[in-house]
């Protein structure tokens, strides 16, 4: 099953946890919001959730595709 991490970009303040946690797959943009790329692997899946988990704002979700 892959798996991806959707970001709410509503609630999103670009504090780039996210980024520190898994810089594997995402990326900040110029204002310092996440680029998400590609799936989640099964080796980055409990970083994934340590991200999802981690962010301050509940902006980050882990979903299945």
């Amino acid at each position: 099953m892959s798996r991806r991490l959707r970001v709410d970009w509503p609630s999103c303040r670009a504090r780039g946890l996210c980024h520190e946690l898994l810089p594997e797959l995402v990326d900040l943009d110029e204002w310092g919001y996440p680029v998400v790329a590609g799936e989640v692997t099964d080796a980055l899946l409990a970083d994934a959730r340590a991200a999802v988990r981690a962010c301050p704002r509940l902006a980050l979700r882990l979903t299945d595709r």
